[in-house]
């Protein structure tokens, strides 16, 4: 098995039954991972924030960084890999609120909030999610096999 992983502000792609794609230390950040069962191809975005507005520069340098940049960045490279967007299974997982003194900044829920508000405008419905709370998360998916799945910071593993 060939372990690829995906850091911050980063997505991968892949069609090769033999890749799991892997994401590691997801606090406020989320993962999304998309799967086309009948190509195989899936990929694995971990964006760090919610809205590209907020550093023009750094979005268009590193769009994955984004949820409004990254996650149709990662829908568009599958497709040119063959899959289709009605027969993606999606993924969700991340988006934890870590805390502040004032708990201001709530980026864990404005990326929830962002990447419903995408999917929602774009009629893509969640197969999975394990989001919110307080703990981190690392993600995998299995290309062979479309398999999802997460482990909390306590070291459990569980299927999306």
């Amino acid at each position: 098995m060939n372990r690829i992983v995906i850091g911050v502000a980063d997505l991968k792609i892949s069609s090769n039954i033999e890749d799991m794609l892997i994401t590691y230390a997801l606090g406020s950040c989320i993962a999304v991972a998309v799967y086309d069962p009948m190509v195989k191809v899936g990929g694995l975005l971990h964006f760090m924030l919610p809205d590209s507005k907020l550093d023009l520069n750094k979005a268009k340098a590193a769009p994955a960084m984004f949820a409004d940049t990254g996650i149709p960045l990662l829908f568009k490279s599958c497709y040119r890999l063959g899959a289709k967007k009605r027969r993606m299974i999606v993924k969700v997982a991340g988006g934890a609120s870590i805390p502040d003194n004032s708990n201001y900044f709530r980026i864990g829920q404005k990326n929830i909030t962002a990447l419903r508000k995408i999917f929602w405008k774009n009629n893509v419905l969640i197969d999975g999610e394990d989001t919110g709370k307080s703990h981190n998360r690392t993600v995998q998916l299995n290309i062979s096999t479309g398999r999802v799945v997460v482990k909390n910071s306590s070291g459990v593993w569980k299927e999306l």
